[in-house]
């Protein structure tokens, strides 16, 4: 998707080179932040909303209003437009349709605490994704305490076999059956299907699930300003929000897009938004993650039982 919209914006300024760096959600605030006091780029596009939140919250981002700004829902932007979310993007529990037979899969979250999963989940390491630290956050305010919540991850980190790197080596290992499951994103899980053939289905947990609004945002004195608003403007254009949807199974955040110009999956498949308290997340996520690295990973086991946890 990105190679497409840097030539799709290429051929529309011929005198404008985009030039990307592709990395997870937090390794791009991680960047954004360290390069704070010299800027090297100036758009941020992808990540989680509470990532975004955190830059603005902390000076680095500009404010910008798009020209599209009255059909973006109050929760799918910054109230001081530091940051508009482009796409929705449910979560979801994949699975390999090889080896986890229909009767086997899982409908919620608490299934994948299960004995039967011991070995059989692959995680992507969460402290590099925007994506997955959102999920790692939401089931923590799930349970009914923050020490439950460490107990749930100490539990499913009981189950997994290992953590991938980077969403490549996700893929490749669900595909070739070191794993048979994970959490991960439904258009990221559409797409690997469709596109590349992997045999990969999903279940969109009962509970409910989070729905994470992907943003896009320009950088504070970024060394591009007037190229960087014109990029946000086109790659969030009602026709390029189609084309995204229709040819990378993107869903528009926007309200105005016709659903008749949409996939039929897109706008059939029934969603149930975990209810969160975004602003908690964002203040609370670095510490739980870091508990979660230091103290939960790989020793599940050993963190439930020091504490008489099954």
């Amino acid at each position: 998707m990105l190679r497409a919209a840097e030539i799709a914006f290429e051929a529309r300024y011929p005198d404008i080179d985009v030039r990307w760096i592709d990395m997870g959600g937090q390794n791009a605030y991680d960047r954004i932040s360290t390069e704070k006091q010299n800027p090297q780029a100036s758009v941020w596009w992808g990540g989680a909303g509470p990532t975004f939140s955190r830059a603005a919250s902390e000076g680095l981002l500009d404010a910008y209003e798009p020209s599209w700004s009255s059909a973006a829902d109050s929760s799918s932007r910054d109230p001081d437009h530091y940051w508009y979310a482009t796409f929705l993007t449910p979560e979801v529990i994949l699975f390999n349709t090889r080896t986890v037979a229909e009767g086997e899969r899982p409908t919620d979250w608490d299934d994948l605490l299960a004995p039967e999963w011991e070995d059989r989940v692959i995680i992507r390491y969460p402290l590099a994704s925007s994506t997955m630290r959102t999920i790692w956050g939401a089931l923590i305010m799930r349970q009914s305490s923050e020490e439950d919540g460490y107990a749930w991850l100490a539990r499913l980190d009981r189950n997994t076999k290992t953590y991938s790197a980077d969403p490549t080596q996700l893929y490749l290992k669900i595909a070739r059956e070191e794993g048979d499951i994970t959490f991960w994103n439904m258009p990221d899980t559409y797409m690997q299907t469709e596109t590349y053939g992997y045999p990969f289905g999903f279940i969109i947990p009962e509970s409910g699930t989070p729905v994470l609004k992907d943003g896009i945002a320009l950088i504070k004195n970024g060394p591009n300003p007037a190229a960087g608003r014109s990029f946000y403007e086109f790659v969030s254009s009602d026709s390029a929000l189609v084309d995204q949807a229709n040819r990378f199974f993107r869903i528009p955040a926007r309200r105005d897009i016709p659903r008749e110009l949409l996939p039929d999956w897109m706008v059939t498949t029934e969603i149930r938004p975990m209810p969160i308290d975004w602003d908690r997340l964002t203040s609370e996520i670095s510490r739980w993650m870091q508990y979660w690295d230091e103290n939960i990973k790989g020793r599940g086991a050993a963190w439930l039982a020091e504490r008489g946890l099954d």
